[in-house]
């Protein structure tokens, strides 16, 4: 085929998809080839438009680092990630949410006994972080692995400061019982990195890349989903304008004042301390 035009350039492009070995790439390609195609259709680019969207993505690739994910921001900040974490987690009854990774997970995070301090001072006023992990039908799940992560009070991740020196970041695994408890710090509302190319589209957008505050958990025991989530903090601004669109009402907790004693979770508290507290519920894997 020849002549090609804005008409017929969609149909030539999936016929030469046609002998793709793999249906679901097959699949894929021809998805994109198809709604890509649409899209230009719609907007109708100018030629220098064209170029602009290049450069954007270009620039986009060039901002990635070991510690940076420019196409994670991006993904997160149209709305991307989120949708496809909602398709890949349908799960059933009252298992526990879940929401955006993010990109200041760490794959190798220090693993320390339950009651560690994983905060410095300087990252912030003292915050409890106990729960539990328990089945759909309220098994309690010993030795489940339980990562959390979280912004200092100044809204700056460990790996933003230095990434060979981790603070506010643990794993640990729960007890008998299947509860875990740590100390960390009270996060702040903060914003995504903001001064590449996903800033700038957001700027041009009149969008804010803030994010309320939060603390991060992926927890993960055999036989069942991997849960990856977050807690927000019920007094933080901009949990109606998440610049990532992560927050689900059932993952707003307010800060509880826990009294010198052991907590119900197994935690010694010797001084009045903030608390955030959540049972998870993690759904069988399938």
């Amino acid at each position: 085929m020849r002549n090609f035009d804005e008409h017929n350039i969609t149909e030539a492009v999936l016929d030469r998809l046609a002998s793709t070995r793999s249906q679901r790439l097959k699949h894929i390609s021809s998805a994109l080839v198809r709604h890509l195609h649409d899209f230009v259709r719609e907007i109708e680019p100018t030629q220098q438009e064209w170029e602009y969207a290049i450069d954007f993505l270009t620039r986009t690739g060039q901002m990635c680092s070991d510690t940076r994910q420019e196409f994670i921001l991006l993904s997160d900040a149209l709305g991307v990630s989120m949708l496809v974490d909602a398709i890949n987690h349908r799960f059933p009854g009252n298992a526990t949410e879940t929401t955006v990774l993010g990109p200041f997970f760490v794959k190798e995070a220090p693993e320390l006994p339950l009651g560690s301090v994983i905060s410095r001072p300087e990252d912030g006023p003292a915050l409890l972080i106990e729960g539990s992990v328990r089945s759909l039908d309220g098994l309690p799940l010993a030795s489940a692995s339980v990562d959390i992560w979280h912004a200092d009070a100044d809204g700056y991740y460990d790996v933003q400061r230095d990434a060979d020196e981790l603070s506010s970041r643990v794993r640990v695994r729960t007890d008998e019982n299947g509860n875990f408890w740590v100390r960390g710090a009270i996060p702040a509302a903060y914003p995504i990195p903001n001064d590449g190319p996903v800033g700038q589209m957001l700027e041009a957008q009149g969008r804010h890349p803030y994010r309320p505050a939060h603390v991060h958990f992926m927890i993960a025991a055999s036989g069942y989903e991997t849960l990856v989530t977050h807690l927000f903090l019920a007094n933080s601004d901009y949990l109606d304008s998440d610049v990532v669109f992560g927050v689900k009402d059932s993952l707003i907790e307010r800060l509880q004042d826990t009294q010198p004693g052991i907590t119900a979770h197994g935690a010694k508290v010797e001084h009045p301390t903030p608390t955030l507290r959540r049972d998870f519920v993690l759904a069988p894997a399938r």
